[in-house]
C-alpha cells in the first residue's frame, strides 16, 4: 500500500504526500469535528491533499473488488451462480459534510461527491449484484448527535445502482421482529421505479420463532412476495397469514427446540 501511495504521489508531482496517510485524522473514538482532517470548515479532506489521498484510497478498494470479482467469475462462470457483493451501510455522520466514517472505510462519499456510483459501475462490469444493508432503519431511530441518516443513505445507493443499471439487493442490519421495521423494509425494497432483486432477512434465532414474532414474520414475507401490487393493510395480511402460521406450527416448534 505504501509503495502504491508513493508512486501515486510522485505521479502527481507531490512526493511529500507519499510517505503516509493523513496524520491529523484522529483515532477511532474521535468525532469528525475534533480532528483537523475531517472538520467541517477548513478540513483537510476538502483540500488538494485530501482529494489526492481519498481518491487513491478509494481506488484501492475498487481495484480490490475488480480483482476478487475477476477471480470469482473465472471460477463460477457457467455454473448458474449469481455473484452478490456486500457493501457496508455506514450511516454514522452521514449528515456531516465530510462523511468521515465512510471516508475511513474507503468509500469516497461526501456531501459534494457520490462515492457509491463508482462502486455500482464496477459491479455492473462484472454482472454482480449490489447488496446493501441497514434497510430496516429509519433516520429518527438513530443517534441524532451522530447525524445518522440510514434512510438517506439507502436512497442514495438505490439511485447509484439505478444509474449504473446494476441489480440492488438488501439486508436488515439488526435483528428486528416488529411491524415497524418490516414496514420500513418493504418501503425501501419497493421504492422508485424498480424493486430489489433479493432480500436477506437477519436473523434466524429463537426470538424469531416466538408466536407473535413468527406471525408477524409470515405476514411480512407474504407482503414482500406480493410486491408493489398489494394494497392490503397489515391487519389483513396477518389474518391471511394465520393459515400459514397454523400449518407451520410443528416445524416452528421443532426449530425453536433445536435452537435453544
Amino acid at each position: 500500500m505504501l509503495k502504491s501511495l508513493k508512486a501515486a504521489a510522485e505521479a502527481q508531482g507531490k512526493p511529500e504526500w507519499g510517505s503516509t496517510g493523513p496524520t491529523d485524522a484522529g483515532n477511532y473514538n474521535n468525532w469528525p469535528e475534533d480532528t483537523q482532517f475531517f472538520r467541517k470548515e477548513g478540513g483537510g479532506w476538502d483540500g488538494p491533499y485530501g482529494e489526492f489521498f481519498l481518491t487513491w484510497y478509494s481506488q484501492m478498494l475498487l481495484e480490490h473488488g475488480d480483482r476478487i470479482l475477476t477471480s470469482a467469475k473465472s471460477i463460477l462462470d457457467n455454473t448458474g451462480v449469481k455473484i452478490s457483493v456486500k457493501i457496508a451501510g455506514i450511516h454514522w455522520h452521514y449528515g456531516s459534510r465530510s462523511h468521515a466514517p465512510e471516508l475511513t472505510a474507503g468509500y469516497y462519499n461526501t456531501r459534494f461527491r457520490d462515492g457509491y456510483l463508482p462502486i455500482a459501475q464496477m459491479l455492473a462490469r462484472h454482472g454482480a449484484v449490489f447488496n446493501f444493508t441497514c434497510i430496516e432503519m429509519r433516520d429518527h431511530e438513530q443517534p441524532q448527535d451522530a447525524l445518522c441518516a440510514p434512510e438517506k443513505l439507502v436512497k442514495q445507493v438505490a439511485l447509484a445502482t439505478q444509474k449504473a443499471q446494476v441489480p440492488l439487493a438488501g439486508e436488515n442490519a439488526l435483528p428486528r421482529y416488529d411491524d415497524y421495521a418490516h414496514e420500513q423494509i418493504i418501503r425501501a425494497s419497493q421504492s422508485g421505479d424498480r424493486e430489489m432483486c433479493a432480500f436477506t432477512y437477519l436473523r434466524m434465532n429463537p426470538h424469531l420463532f416466538e408466536a407473535d414474532n413468527w406471525r408477524k414474520f409470515v405476514a411480512f414475507v407474504k407482503k414482500m412476495k406480493e410486491g408493489k401490487g398489494a394494497n392490503k393493510c397489515w391487519e389483513e395480511m396477518e389474518r391471511e397469514a394465520e393459515h400459514f402460521v397454523h400449518v407451520t406450527q410443528p416445524l416452528v416448534q421443532e426449530a425453536a427446540v433445536l435452537m435453544h
